[in-house]
Parts: structure tokens; C-alpha cells; sequence
């Protein structure tokens, strides 16, 4: 069990670093602004517990294999499954290429949070022609794969903490600020691609709205 949650906490390092870390980097280099917006909202709204929950999963998400080498139970019915931890190995790496993919699909327009009184060009193109949120997909499949190969109550949590976050952020910050820089672009946009996931949580485009 040790190996694997070495495993788990050594990719959650290589993905932490590369898809915040790096990729901050380049962002800064290519704009001069590294591209983080921090937590939106006063405190107590949806928009700020959207940022909170995303800081918390990132700490459960590291602090998952660290409390499995500490002694931590796995969950009852995970045991020392050694197929469910390889699925979750495939899982974390499918997905943490997907982020970076994803977000390298973004270009200058990749932000960490939304500031509200700016403007960035709206992306439809490469995984952005079938799903809007690619990256928030991306990252979720991965803290899945990660949980899979450490399968403890903490692990769980982290993940789901990072579903919960996904979903306010999207639906409470990001869509509205799209709508109303975007206008009828955004509007179209959303009736061809899904939300998560192609297909699914299309939006109906009203002609002559």
C-alpha cells in the first residue's frame, strides 16, 4: 500500500507543479501576468465557497496519500484491490494530460478565477469544440484516478470537494461572466457544446434571443 500512495502523492506533486506551477510560468512569459485571480465573492456566497472548496481539494488531494502512509484505513470494500489501484493510475495520468492539453487549448486566455472587469477571447476550438469546461474535467478525472489508488475517506472527500467547487464555479461565476462579455457568441456556443462532458448540458439557442 505504501508504493502506491508514494505513487499517488509523487503524481499529485508532477500535476500541482505543472498544471498551476508551470503553466503560470508561461503564462506570465507570454502576457506578463502569471493569470491568477483568487477566491470571487464576498464571504459566505456561492462564488467564494467555490474557491474555498477548490483550495481544500488541493490540500485533500495531497494530504490523501500522506495520511494513507500514516496508517490511514482504506475504505471497506477497497482492501488492497490491486486492479483498482492500476485503473486509478491510468485514470490520474489520462487525465492529468487532458489538463494540460486543455489548458494549453486555452492560450492566453487561461485564468486561476474570474476577474469581472476583463476580457479574454472566447475559446471554441481543439477539446473546447465538443466540452466548455475541459479543464475542470480534466482536473476532476484526475483527483478521481488519484483516489482510486488511495482509496481512503480523506481521499473521497478531496474529490468530491473538487465536484462541488467545479460545479458552483462554473455555473455561479463562469457562465454568467461569459454570457454577459460574450453576449449571443456565448449563447451559441453553449448550445453546441456540453458542459462537462460532450453532449450533455447543451443549452437550447432560442432563435432571435
Amino acid at each position: 500500500m505504501s508504493n502506491w500512495a508514494w505513487t499517488a502523492l509523487a503524481l499529485f506533486a508532477v500535476w500541482a507543479v505543472t498544471a498551476f506551477g508551470i503553466r503560470a510560468a508561461v503564462q506570465r512569459r507570454r502576457t506578463g501576468d502569471a493569470g491568477f485571480r483568487g477566491i470571487s465573492g464576498r464571504p459566505g456566497s456561492a462564488s467564494w465557497w467555490a474557491g474555498v472548496l477548490f483550495v481544500l481539494s488541493l490540500l485533500g488531494g495531497a494530504a490523501a496519500p500522506a495520511a494513507a502512509l500514516a496508517g490511514m484505513p482504506t475504505l471497506p470494500g477497497a482492501g488492497d484491490s490491486t486492479a483498482l489501484r492500476w485503473t486509478g493510475l491510468a485514470v490520474a495520468l489520462a487525465g492529468m494530460a487532458a489538463t494540460l492539453v486543455a489548458q494549453s487549448g486555452m492560450g492566453t486566455s487561461w485564468r486561476v478565477g474570474v476577474d469581472a472587469a476583463e476580457r479574454t477571447e472566447l475559446v471554441t476550438s481543439g477539446l473546447f469544440a465538443y466540452v466548455r469546461n475541459p479543464v475542470f474535467t480534466a482536473m476532476t478525472v484526475t483527483a478521481a484516478g488519484l483516489a482510486l489508488m488511495v482509496p481512503n475517506a480523506l481521499a473521497v472527500l478531496a474529490w468530491l470537494a473538487l465536484v462541488l467547487a467545479v460545479e458552483l464555479q462554473v455555473r455561479v461565476v463562469e457562465e454568467p461572466y461569459l454570457a454577459r462579455v460574450h453576449g449571443p457568441a456565448y449563447v451559441g456556443y453553449t448550445a453546441r457544446a456540453g458542459r462537462f462532458v460532450p453532449g450533455v448540458g447543451r443549452r437550447a439557442c432560442i432563435p432571435g434571443a
